[in-house]
């Protein structure tokens, strides 16, 4: 087994919408400025993505498209496939801005979907707002856990895989882990421990190293 890593201390009220689907509606705010309201043909479809909208804005934080799609799909609020919809319809049009880190993509909202949404907030149902305000807290906490602790495998060649767990802090390393393992199990299982217990882990390789030896 081979072993390298590093380690240191220390992301409408509407009552008539457009018939045609995804056609755009041009809006003027009080503050003289014209938002795109690519929203869809029905009030439930522009509704839903200003729930999208509402969410990553109060989340603060970028959000990968497996945590978004969790939490859409355990509150309900849609199901998968409108989601995914949504999501790429808002990056086209710039309400949502996309980026892809080690193969996942997440999401944050722009400066235009900020507008947007204060625009139209009143859409966005009063019980998922409350909701939401009584729950972030935990829930960027959560959030900020998953992004901060990874843990990944990858093949080397025929019966070697190397693994890389890590763990950020304010986007900063406090370790960086690189094992190669001989089976696709072991690799998964490390994965698995890592992502469970971290912190103890980290523990137990710092004391190790600083621990006096004869």
């Amino acid at each position: 087994m081979a072993l390298l890593f590093v380690i240191c201390y220390n992301p409408f009220r509407i009552d008539n919408i457009m018939d045609i689907e995804a056609q755009k509606f041009w809006k003027k705010s009080k503050k003289g400025l014209y938002v795109n309201m690519n929203f869809g043909s029905n009030k439930e479809l522009a509704q839903n993505k200003l729930i999208l909208l509402y969410i990553i804005d109060k989340i603060n934080i970028s959000i990968s498209n497996m945590q978004i799609t969790r939490l859409i799909l355990e509150n309900k609020y849609m199901n998968y496939f409108l989601l995914q919809q949504f999501l790429t319809e808002l990056c086209k049009g710039g309400l949502l801005s996309s980026c892809i880190v080690e193969n996942k993509t997440f999401y944050a909202i722009t400066q235009s979907g900020k507008q947007t949404l204060t625009f139209f907030l009143d859409m966005v149902p009063y019980g998922i707002r409350s909701s939401l305000s009584n729950s972030i807290t935990s829930i960027r906490r959560s959030l900020k856990n998953e992004i901060l602790i990874t843990a990944d495998f990858l093949p080397e060649n025929y019966n070697e895989y190397v693994v890389t767990c890590k763990v950020h802090e304010d986007n900063f390393s406090l370790i960086d882990l690189k094992i190669t393992v001989g089976t696709k199990d072991d690799a998964r299982e490390i994965c698995e421990n890592w992502k469970k217990s971290s912190q103890a882990i980290y523990a137990e390789i710092i004391d190790s190293l600083i621990k006096k030896r004869e």
